[in-house]
Formats: structure tokens, C-alpha cells, sequence
């Protein structure tokens, strides 16, 4: 992966007539938007599309420090052209840019490897230029894919997501009033993604046969089911997840929330994997496998995780199932995995 730095950033005294035009068009969107504070650090990232590049305006109009982050996967041809469309009106904004040039590695699904590379280039908490529109998507996407509150809650409104509440057509629309030509990326059309096909089809249908617009009401439950996630997640935060008689005898929705976050690896578990490790605690089982080479089992009342490749006692005729204590650190909550 290698780095390049292009541009000086704001001087002091240097006018820029993007600049200037850039707060007046963005006057009508910035109170809708949820950026940091003025003069709070903000890294972007800017792929050359219309939304990021009216990310970066209204970074600008929102008086953010930001630095455009552009990731350059080297999947097309022209991707060059990506990097000069950003340079040229981060230039005019006199902001800097940092392209990030990775190696998409070789495999399935395309798509979710040049996620994975980009997520990993990118700084930690960098903006993006997700609109009400992809929070629409989002939300039916997790839908067919079977997720639960958290999935159905999609993005969260903040510094992280701040133009989630605009629609598609309004950073459009401003990178039309002030003269931007955003890059367009010829997979957005692509129907072999999944994404695209509820873009273009789902949503149209969904939207007939409501009747109305489906947009507002899909980012609005969303947004109803954050706060719900967001109680259940205080909620859980109480129990000990190694507590295995405090879990069985949670609310199921609290036991399992509780032992998604003590599980989770990266990605939180299945919810297979949740109800397996709920059943260990209600001495059901002995053992569950909980996958990343990990099980959970069930020792003097605690939950243990450790690796799975350790063997399980048999429990001796007429005990309970629940093996003696081994003394295993990872009993404990925050214990390494």
C-alpha cells in the first residue's frame, strides 16, 4: 500500500473562490448536517462521487478542519482520473489530499475484499458521504440478509455519517451549483451487486406500492430502532457476560446482546452461535463452538472462552452436566481471547 500527500491545506489569507461559493451554496443543507464542531480535525474520504465530493463542501461550509482521504483500489484503468477530480477541488478548497493506493487481494465477492481494503486504509472515524438514500438501502439490504435491531438501524447519525439526513439528489444537486464533475463509477449499475439492483428496482417498487416516497420512512425507522439498540446495548452493558446463571435468567434479548459483545471477533456472532453459548449457560450443554478457533463452555457457574481445540471432561454418572473449575483466566470478562 503506499501513501501520497498532495496539496498545502487552508493557509491563512490565501481566498480561494471555491471557497467562498462553497458556504453560500451549502447555507440550505449545513443545518441538517452533523459535523464537529468548527475547527474540530476531520478526516474525509473522498472517492471522486458526487456525495463525497459534497462532503468535503460542506466539511468546508461546517468550518471543519478536513483532509480529503481518496483510497485508490487499482481495480480500473482510469482510476487516475478518481485522484484528479479530488485534487482539483480539494485544491480549490484549500484542503489536502491523501491518496491511499492498495492491493485488493485475490477471492470471492469482489466488492466486500475492496471494502475491506479500504476500510483498513482509511483513518479511524473517517467522514463519509452516505445520504438518506443509501441509509434506505442499507436498511433493506440488512433486511434480506436477515439482520436484527442493530442491522435494521443501519448508520448512525454523527461526525462519522454527518450528511446522513441529505438526499442523494441534494449532493447532487450542489455539486451542480457549483460547477463539480463528480467521478462516475460505472459499477453503480453494475445488477450483479445487490446493492444496485435494490437502488434501481426495490426501492422504485417498494416506493409504488406505498404509494409515497420510501425513502424518509425506511431512514426513519432506522433511526427509531437506533435508540432502541441503543437502550438494549445500556441495558446489556449491566450483565457479566460470564455470569452464566445472570444470562440464562436475563430477558433473552438482553443475554444475548450481552454475550454478542463479549464474543464478538471482529464481526459479532451469528445469531446460531449466540443461542448455542445461551444454551451452555443454562447448563444445557457443555461446550459450544463460537468460531475464530474459540468455544465457550460452562465451568463452576462462569462462562469460559478458550480455544476450541482443548478437550471437554465427560461429566461423571449422576453429575450435571457443568465440569469442574479449571481455573481458566478467561472466565473472567475482558480476559484475551
Amino acid at each position: 500500500m503506499g501513501v501520497t500527500r498532495t496539496g498545502c491545506g487552508a493557509r491563512a489569507g490565501v481566498k480561494r473562490p471555491l471557497q467562498a461559493r462553497a458556504h453560500q451554496a451549502a447555507a440550505a443543507l449545513i443545518g441538517r448536517c452533523s459535523f464537529p464542531d468548527p475547527g474540530a480535525p476531520l478526516a474525509c474520504a473522498v472517492s471522486g462521487g458526487a456525495d463525497s465530493l459534497a462532503l468535503l463542501v460542506l466539511a468546508v461550509a461546517a468550518g471543519c478542519d478536513a483532509v480529503a482521504h481518496h483510497v485508490d483500489h487499482g481495480l480500473r484503468e482510469d482510476s487516475d482520473q478518481d485522484v484528479h477530480v479530488v485534487n482539483e477541488v480539494a485544491d480549490g478548497l484549500g484542503i489536502e489530499v491523501v491518496v491511499h493506493r492498495v492491493n485488493v487481494g485475490a477471492g470471492p465477492n469482489l466488492e466486500a475484499r475492496a471494502r475491506s481494503a479500504r476500510l483498513a486504509a482509511l483513518p479511524a472515524g473517517a467522514a463519509t458521504g452516505h445520504t438518506a438514500d443509501d441509509q434506505a438501502e442499507t436498511v433493506l439490504l440488512n433486511l434480506l440478509r436477515g439482520a436484527s435491531t442493530d442491522g435494521l438501524a443501519a448508520m448512525r447519525s454523527g461526525p462519522q455519517h454527518p450528511i446522513l439526513a441529505l438526499r442523494r439528489a441534494e449532493t447532487h444537486g450542489l455539486c451542480s451549483q457549483l460547477g463539480l464533475h463528480p467521478v462516475e463509477d460505472p459499477t453503480n449499475h453494475d445488477p450483479a451487486y445487490l446493492r444496485n439492483r435494490i437502488r434501481h428496482e426495490l426501492v422504485s417498487v417498494l416506493s409504488e406500492l406505498a404509494d409515497r416516497d420510501i425513502v424518509p420512512i425506511l431512514a426513519r425507522q432506522a433511526r427509531l430502532l437506533a435508540d432502541d439498540a441503543a437502550l438494549l446495548g445500556e441495558l446489556a452493558a449491566v450483565l457479566d457476560p460470564t455470569d452464566a446463571r445472570a444470562i440464562a435468567n436475563a430477558p433473552v434479548a438482553l443475554g444475548r446482546r450481552a454475550l454478542r459483545e463479549w464474543l464478538r471477533c471482529g464481526h459479532p456472532p451469528d445469531l446460531a452461535t449466540v443461542d448455542r453459548v445461551l444454551s451452555v449457560a443454562a447448563g444445557e450443554t457443555l461446550a459450544a463452538d463460537v468460531g475464530s478457533g474459540r468455544r465457550v463452555r460452562r465451568s463452576r457457574g462462569r462462562l469460559c472462552l478458550e480455544p476450541a481445540s482443548e478437550p471437554t471432561p465427560d461429566p461423571e454418572p449422576g453429575q450435571p452436566l457443568e465440569p469442574q473449575d479449571s481455573g481458566d483466566l478467561s472466565c473472567r470478562p475482558g480476559a484475551p481471547d
